[in-house]
């Protein structure tokens, strides 16, 4: 089988995305005009979710997912940039090698140029700054809450049926 281009992968991993996210009873939205920094939206009941999709790669026991962006142009060459809580509510990042969907909340990310998500500890047993991908499961999707000065905010997961309960405990959610 052939190497895709980033193109078909980004492609590939929105439609493995979305048809994760209906599985789960999720809406999804697709906007009808390009031009902003969000593939999809997710309807999360009361709000809507911003969701950049990325193809994640599996290495060894970790998902690497580059989620910055490159882009040339014509008078300062190559930009590169981050998102921010401004642009995206959260990562969907698809491992095609293991044929899962995991979602990670700008908040945890917000300024990286990559995320890189734990399949099993590490051999020395390091657990500061280390993510696990149980921690961002799809199904633990966040809905948000307004925070006093108006701003989103994560606060719980949906739908109840998917959600690690644990996972989201330890990460300060409360399950809906």
């Amino acid at each position: 089988m052939r190497e895709l281009t980033p193109s078909e992968k980004g492609a590939v991993a929105e439609a493995a995305i979305t048809a994760h996210a209906v599985r789960l009873g999720i809406f999804v939205l697709r906007p009808l005009v390009e031009g902003r920094r969000y593939d999809l939206m997710f309807d999360a009941g009361h709000h809507l979710l911003r969701v950049q999709c990325k193809w994640g790669q599996v290495k060894g026991d970790v998902i690497s997912a580059h989620i910055g962006t490159c882009r040339l142009t014509p008078t300062r060459g190559y930009l590169r940039t981050t998102y921010t809580a401004a642009e995206v509510d959260l990562f969907a990042i698809y491992a095609a090698e293991i044929d899962q969907v995991f979602a990670v909340p700008i908040e945890d990310v917000e300024g990286q140029t990559y995320v890189h998500l734990r399949l099993k500890p590490a051999r020395n047993n390091q657990r500061t700054a280390v993510r696990f991908a149980a921690e961002y499961p799809l199904g633990a999707v966040a809905q948000l809450g307004e925070r006093r000065h108006g701003m989103a905010e994560v606060r719980g997961s949906i739908p109840l049926s998917s959600t690690h309960e644990e996972a989201a405990q330890q990460r300060g959610l409360f399950v809906v």
